[in-house]
């Protein structure tokens, strides 16, 4: 017999569609970072602007889907588990949004190596996470998902070593105190952000280990 999550899940008109809507958002926002920190200057206003929207766009779905959890007796998975997703997944719009905010407040133009190649890494991991989102709609492939989920602790480990490697840098040749810290907080909150995406691998695999 088939798990009850494959018993429910073709009936689930409510929740997938906001998951997949959720997803395309947040990859929406971690382009528009990657855009931030790597184009011109007189366009970066712009591009900040789109985050901004798109993070206020990611918390209103965040915020239906928990209506929906609370008016809604069946899931497809466990109640927890859709609200670890959602808040992990609301927790990387959040990181890369306060990236996007001390780029803007900080007045910061130039960028380290390091800062765009994380900002890459992160749009690869939000597109990684979309693809396993969207294989919750059959959940018929599990192993797309597995395949994601180590790929993505992988990426937040190199995200790990850009991170430190380029602070390591930072202390050894800014002689400026005032822009180290300012380098050094966007590294580290985009180091953050990365970590939030391995939030969003564990809680998928928690799903694949309760519903197997």
């Amino acid at each position: 017999m088939n798990s009850i999550f494959n018993f429910f899940s073709p009936r689930d008109k409510k929740f997938q569609p906001y998951f997949e809507k959720d997803i395309k958002n947040l990859v929406a926002i971690a382009e528009s970072l990657l855009l931030t920190v790597s184009t011109k200057d007189e366009d970066r206003e712009q591009h900040f602007r789109e985050t901004e929207r798109l993070e206020q766009n990611g918390d209103d779905i965040s915020h239906a889907i928990f209506l929906e959890l609370g008016k809604n007796f069946i899931t497809p998975f466990d109640r927890e588990d859709i609200y670890a997703l959602v808040s992990s997944i609301d927790d990387i719009a959040d990181f890369i949004y306060a990236t996007s905010l001390n780029i803007e407040l900080y007045k910061v133009n130039t960028f380290s190596t390091a800062v765009v190649q994380l900002a890459e890494l992160i749009v690869e991991m939000c597109k990684d996470l979309e693809i396993a989102i969207l294989e919750l709609r059959n959940f018929t492939n599990t192993k797309i998902i597995a395949d994601i989920c180590v790929r993505i602790n992988k990426g937040e480990s190199r995200a790990d070593h850009l991170s430190n490697t380029a602070i390591a840098l930072l202390f050894d040749s800014e002689t400026d105190a005032i822009e180290l810290i300012k380098q050094k907080e966007i590294l580290q909150t985009l180091e953050m952000a990365t970590d939030k995406c391995d939030d969003v691998a564990n809680v998928l695999e928690s799903i694949l280990i309760k519903n197997a």
